[in-house]
């Protein structure tokens, strides 16, 4: 795995928990005035990696591929978390919803905002949460409000960053230091990468 790609699952795991998801919308204070309780955050706060929706009304085309989706069809949103709020003393979620995409390596400027388009066009259709099992028994309708936040590095290239400010889009700046088991330690290098002598 390179270096690029360990970075991107290092923040999906990270923001798959309600305290790294708290965490990242705190670099961002309209969303974390969003929060229902500070209180209750694990109550309040749910995060759901890779979701998947349930589309009530058929879509007729899909991307630039084509293809139609039913009604009823279950599709994977291209965002990379989706963070629904719940107010914690009625069990119920609230209007508001907020889709996290993470800078992918390989990515371009068109590709990380054409994630956000795609995900506005199947979520104007009509949708469902298909909800963890923990979160199953709290209304899964869909949201009144939709917002985006994009995570970047600080090495993605300027062009993204200058488009998504261009666009009017929020965008946090992560600096993540990797874990031992993917970065190359020093005692893992070969001696004569070393330059040790015999």
């Amino acid at each position: 795995m390179s270096l690029k790609q360990a970075r991107y699952e290092e923040l999906l795991a990270e923001y798959s928990n309600h305290l790294g998801a708290i965490a990242l919308l705190k670099q961002h204070r309209p969303y974390l005035e969003m929060i229902p309780s500070m209180r209750r955050p694990s109550e309040s706060v749910i995060p759901i990696p890779l979701p998947i929706i349930r589309v009530r009304n058929p879509i007729s085309s899909v991307g630039s591929g084509g293809g139609a989706v039913a009604s009823g069809e279950v599709l994977r949103l291209p965002c990379d978390i989706s963070i629904l709020m719940c107010d914690p003393e009625w069990k119920i979620k609230t209007g508001v919803e907020i889709f996290v995409f993470i800078y992918r390596a390989q990515e371009d400027f068109s590709d990380l905002l054409g994630r956000w388009r795609q995900t506005q066009i199947w979520l104007d259709k009509g949708y469902e949460w298909l909800m963890p099992p923990r979160y199953q028994h709290i209304l899964s309708e869909g949201a009144d409000h939709t917002h985006p936040l994009f995570v970047v590095f600080p090495d993605t290239p300027d062009r993204i960053k200058r488009g998504l400010r261009g666009a009017c889009l929020p965008f946090v700046i992560q600096d993540i230091h990797m874990p031992e088991e993917v970065s190359t330690s020093v005692e893992s290098l070969p001696p004569e990468a070393l330059g040790a002598e015999d």
